[in-house]
């Protein structure tokens, strides 16, 4: 058996990713980009509020903006991070399964997701929905080509190849509400 190939890989999602998890992969960062979620700040600070050098912080802020986890708005010599949270909640898709399908031109969705996993579907309110994909019940949504639609699986057509992002919705936290309770 030979050692693997440390060649770089040219795939531009491959070089994404490794971009994504060097970036998540310092303590630092995770603390930045954890301090970033009160709101937007100057990198110097959050410089101060992490208790580093402004130099140390830009340099972990481009690294971050390089992954696409913060924007840099720039007003003269002032630069202010927010965090890209499209790209946070995304991070979590690489791991996503993948596998690839054949339909007919004009063929739907729901004939698409159920040449790739088991899906249950049920009429809710008079239109199919899918109530279960491979044994988990959930509400589903979907992305095709990055796009979300508003149409049902049964009356989404496709006519060019596309790439579906088949989502389970999850309780995800999106605001932490910390609620204190003064006495009399």
């Amino acid at each position: 058996m030979s050692a693997p190939d440390n060649k770089e890989n040219d795939d531009p999602e491959h070089q994404d990713r490794l971009k994504l998890f060097s970036a998540l992969g310092s303590e630092t960062r995770l603390r930045m980009l954890e301090k970033l979620t009160e709101g937007e700040m100057h990198i110097s600070e959050l410089a101060r509020s992490l208790d580093i050098s402004v130099p140390v912080a830009a340099k972990h802020a481009n690294i971050l903006e390089a992954a696409e986890l913060v924007f840099r708005k720039v007003y003269g010599k002032t630069h202010v991070l927010q965090l890209h949270n499209r790209n946070i909640f995304n991070a979590l898709d690489i791991f996503a399964p993948s596998k690839t399908v054949e339909v007919e031109k004009g063929g739907t969705l729901l004939a698409a997701l159920k040449k790739a996993a088991v899906v249950e579907v049920r009429n809710v309110r008079g239109q199919e929905n899918i109530v279960s994909t491979n044994g988990e019940d959930g509400f589903f949504v979907y992305e095709v080509n990055g796009v979300f639609s508003e149409k049902n699986v049964s009356d989404f057509t496709f006519d060019e190849d596309s790439t579906v992002m088949w989502k389970k919705l999850q309780p995800v936290t999106f605001l932490k509400v910390k609620v204190k309770v003064k006495e009399e």
